[in-house]
């Protein structure tokens, strides 16, 4: 595929990529991907990956679903051993493919969208509400009640 400098493109069921669907709280949907396989001018294989989805996942701030879209768009520099790594331009993450050369490109999508995820999924949209932060919103504005400082009793004692 990379001597030929193949290009694929199409959509893949997000229920078939089973890592993934145990990273979010719905499964339904398809993944938009294009593949281009092909070689630099020093020589170096690699795929650009770019894919296009709507994932579900449980916001941790409400505790609730909700949708992101995520975008992937990287360049994998395709090497057989780890000590290759160090031979890739910097615009290429690497990808230890088998040594037959071979690789399954809906894992490497799967891989791609894992990557994507954020580490604490939080709902743009949301906010705490007010029985966590533990102020009412007109507060903040008004500035009246406000309890006394809580130090005052130690300034009176001081003197």
């Amino acid at each position: 595929m990379v001597s030929a400098r193949r290009s694929f493109e199409g959509t893949l069921p997000i229920a078939a990529m089973p890592r993934l669907c145990g990273a979010l709280a719905g499964t339904d949907g398809v993944v938009r991907f294009e593949l281009d396989f092909g070689s630099d001018s020093m020589g170096t294989s690699y795929v650009d990956v770019r894919a296009q989805a709507s994932l579900t996942l449980v916001c941790q701030r409400t505790l609730e679903p909700f949708v992101l879209p995520v975008t992937v768009n990287t360049r994998l520099g395709l090497i057989k051993l780890e000590r290759d790594e160090a031979g890739l331009p910097p615009d290429c993450e690497p990808l230890l493919v088998a040594q037959d050369g071979r690789l399954n490109p809906a894992d490497v999508i799967e891989d791609e969208l894992l990557l994507a995820l954020p580490l604490i999924p939080i709902n743009p949209d949301s906010s705490l509400p007010d029985e966590v932060t533990g102020h009412e919103p007109e507060e903040d504005f008004t500035g009246e009640g406000r309890s006394e400082n809580p130090f005052a009793v130690l300034r009176e004692l001081k003197k």
